[in-house]
């Protein structure tokens, strides 16, 4: 895979990102194998010889599909760095957006895909793996180190504590119904999942304050913060 700084910094090309776009539906919906490139190009309207220029067959293809699905998630949690606000506030509104991100439908077609032809796409999976783990992981180190600086909370380990965050969101939203086929799904609500989430992640790393309104029990308003 290319460099996704460097490939999301280019200019849209409106033949392309149609490529795309079908590519995109085809590879989600019949699988790699499945996948035929001629259907692809009919539906972005351009002739397969166009498509050819852009792509020089089906695994270039693919690659790129889901190279600019990673670009898509990245995007897609740059608003969380700029949170602000009590622990609380903050790591609730990382967990809901993170147990939105995971219970979109297309993120788990896209996982889906790529776990299938991991064997196929090694490196591109692994690539794939590490643009989600930096994404959304890093982000989280980062606000959890600011929070242990300004006292609010203490973690010796803030990698291990992200990692134990976003399990918590993980397994109710993504892997349960990714395991199932979609057969089993959670009842709670993201908002639900999250705040549950966010309260035991507390009970752990808080730094008890009677100043803030974090040292207490989770105030009603936690559950409707919104993304």
């Amino acid at each position: 895979m290319t460099d996704l700084a460097a490939s999301s910094s280019l200019a849209s090309d409106p033949r392309r990102d149609a490529i795309i776009r079908h590519a995109r539906r085809h590879f989600t919906s019949v699988g790699y194998a499945g996948t035929r490139i001629e259907p692809i190009a009919r539906a972005a309207n351009v002739s397969t010889a166009t498509l050819y220029i852009y792509f020089a067959g089906k695994a270039e293809l693919f690659e790129a599909v889901i190279e600019d699905s990673a670009i898509d998630f990245i995007q897609q949690m740059k608003f969380v760095q700029s949170a602000s606000g009590s622990a609380r506030e903050q790591l609730t509104l990382y967990a809901k957006a993170y147990g939105d991100f995971m219970a979109d439908s297309f993120v788990r077609a896209i996982f889906r895909l790529v776990m299938a032809e991991r064997p196929r796409f090694q490196q591109m999976a692994a690539r794939f793996f590490e643009v989600g783990r930096k994404s959304f992981g890093a982000d989280l180190i980062e606000a959890l180190n600011k929070l242990s600086r300004t006292g609010q909370l203490k973690i010796d380990n803030p990698t291990w504590a992200a990692g134990q965050l976003m399990g918590m969101m993980e397994h109710p939203v993504f892997f349960v119904p990714v395991v199932s086929g979609e057969t089993v799904t959670v009842r709670r609500t993201i908002s639900e999942i999250a705040a549950d989430a966010v309260e035991t992640f507390l009970a752990r790393y808080n730094v008890p304050d009677a100043s803030r309104p974090e040292a207490g029990p989770a105030p009603a308003v936690a559950v409707t913060l919104k993304a």
